[in-house]
């Protein structure tokens, strides 16, 4: 084998050894994957509107084909794109009292609903504490952009049904350095 070859392969080993020493790793922790499946290309949008009492059954569409009451007031609308491709997969976490997940990325946005206990999750950024108890979520919508950490911080179980968008292939979970401003 060639010095250069063996330099580039050392090299290689090293700033790899670097990497997972740098990451921080979940404890106390059971996950299950519940599905992951493929979505082709869409571009699909929804809009509830408040018909008027006497009129419950009567709506209008706009000329953009959203779907208004007579006086235009929408009460609920989404609106999801993907393009060419996504994945979407499920996740159930059940976290042990002091379990945590290690501090991670995501490729794409993700869904957290508490559905049992009570969590706690930190941003890297500010490292403030987001208490959730059970039947509360979030949307973490810049998940590619910050380390985050998910804690459960209590004396019971608490588990977490987790809902991820992703590139098609693409890993959910980004192990990533602790914070230097985080205690934890």
């Amino acid at each position: 084998m060639s010095t250069k070859k063996m330099l580039v392969g050392a090299a290689l080993a090293a700033a790899t050894s670097g990497a997972i020493v740098s990451a921080t790793t979940g404890s106390g922790t059971k996950s299950t994957l519940l599905g992951r499946s493929r979505y082709e290309a869409f571009d699909v949008s929804r809009r509830v509107t408040a018909p008027k009492p006497h009129e419950a059954d009567t709506r209008a569409v706009d000329d953009k084909g959203d779907e208004r009451d007579h006086r235009g007031r929408t009460i609920w609308k989404v609106k999801a794109e993907a393009e060419p491709a996504l994945d979407i997969a499920t996740q159930m976490i059940t976290f042990d009292p002091g379990g945590q997940s290690g501090w991670h990325t995501h490729p794409g946005p993700v869904f957290i609903s508490v559905i049992e206990g009570t969590m706690t999750f930190y941003e890297g950024d500010d490292c403030e504490p987001m208490v959730l108890h059970a039947g509360e979520g979030f949307v973490d919508g810049q998940t590619d952009r910050h380390a985050h950490i998910a804690r459960n911080e209590t004396a019971l179980p608490a588990t977490n049904l987790v809902t991820y968008f992703a590139p098609p292939g693409a890993a959910l979970r980004i192990d990533a350095p602790k914070p230097d401003n985080c205690p934890f």
